[in-house]
């Protein structure tokens, strides 16, 4: 016991005293005597690894895309088929049953979410000529898929962080039922909505549920209220330190050699003499779940569903797909004084006697077809 202990404690005395030893105090005494403050300067470190997040789906997700071979099909065949589609995912349509009850917002209520493209940036002025950049996120035909209750919920994630939410299901991107397999099919078949290339889900309340089967746009949002956004960043692939963790790199010329963008030295001296976890070196960069919180809506073109959200830095490359979901920042969130978003969401069949405009700005943002900024001469 006493050799074990002497060969553990150099180099991982922290965690072993923790998790093994019942009398730290005695060890410590006696340890700090024997080899002076190695053991006080050892047990401040918080070792963690930073692990990527793999791209591949989980084993027991239903598998997508079908891989046989295209049937060579002539134009009338082709159209026939297309009709026997559009029939068989419009009989089933839960929406025909009648709508479901629609309850009241409150503070406390968490909608769902939008799946859209990222577009582009665009500049944008305000009415005082200040210039800023927006990021344009088109919704991409999006349709509520499924509903899971939160007695359902519970019962699959015990132990989550969210057991009294539902789980909402929206799907963007209408596809061929062709491309995708069978069971990937079958997902669609309770909303009665085509195929969707993409599915993500929300966590909504009870008082925010949505009927699946019905359409989303960009009027879910209203110009003024502040979104989160959340996408997978660029992937750039396997990088060095360089461009990976911006380290420095050796020398350019007198006599580096083979050394140009190399990290250095990578473990440590003494007691410490290994690579610890976490270190920074080369690795994949990229591709991670990130997500920008508070950004506000400052313009929404209701003919092509396109969000005018604020900055240039929302993640992932152009053409992605975006989660767009109210905020949960404190001091952005909509006050129970305030105006009310559409609630669940924005139901066409209510504004029917309405003139919905194509371009809804803010009252602070600056129109092209208003008059440009004038300047008073200087007396």
């Amino acid at each position: 016991m006493a050799a074990s202990m002497r060969r553990l404690l150099p180099g991982n005395c922290g965690r072993f005293i923790q998790n093994v030893l019942p009398n730290e105090r005695l060890l410590e005494s006696r340890y700090s005597k024997s080899h002076g403050n190695t053991f006080q300067r050892t047990l401040p470190y918080v070792q963690f690894r930073m692990t990527h997040s793999p791209n591949t789906p989980a084993p027991w997700w239903t598998k997508k895309l079908d891989t046989s071979a295209p049937e060579d099909l002539t134009s009338d065949n082709e159209a026939f088929l297309q009709d026997m589609v559009e029939e068989k995912y419009s009989v089933d349509s839960p929406l025909k049953e009648g709508p479901w009850e629609r309850a009241d917002w409150t503070p406390r209520s968490v909608r769902c979410g939008l799946i859209c493209r990222k577009i582009g940036v665009i500049p944008q002025w305000l009415n005082n000529g200040k210039k800023f950049y927006t990021t344009l996120l088109q919704v991409a035909d999006n349709h509520v898929i499924r509903y899971t209750p939160p007695e359902i919920n519970r019962e699959r994630r015990r132990g989550s962080r969210t057991p009294n939410f539902g789980i909402q299901v929206v799907g963007a991107d209408s596809a061929d039922p062709r491309l995708f397999k069978a069971e990937y099919l079958g997902l669609f078949q309770e909303a009665g909505v085509m195929p969707k290339h993409h599915l993500s889900r929300f966590f909504v309340t009870r008082d925010a549920v949505i009927q699946p089967g019905t359409q989303l746009n960009a009027m879910h949002f209203s110009v003024g209220d502040f979104v989160d956004c959340q996408a997978r960043t660029i992937d750039h692939g396997y990088q060095g330190v360089v461009k990976k963790w911006g380290m420095k790199g050796g020398p350019a010329s007198h006599g580096a050699t083979k050394f140009h963008r190399k990290m250095g030295a990578t473990g440590g001296g003494g007691n410490m003499a290994r690579i610890w976890p976490g270190k920074k070196m080369p690795g994949h960069m990229g591709n991670e779940w990130r997500i920008l919180k508070g950004l506000k809506i400052w313009r929404i073109n209701t003919k092509y569903n396109v969000l005018y959200v604020h900055g240039p830095c929302v993640p992932g490359p152009h053409h992605c797909y975006v989660r767009v979901m109210d905020t949960i920042l404190p001091l952005r969130k909509r006050k129970g004084d305030g105006p009310k978003p559409p609630f669940p969401t924005w139901f066409a069949d209510d504004y029917k006697d309405q003139e919905i405009p194509e371009e809804i700005f803010d009252e602070s943002l600056h129109r092209f077809t208003a008059s440009s900024i004038e300047f008073e001469e200087e007396k």
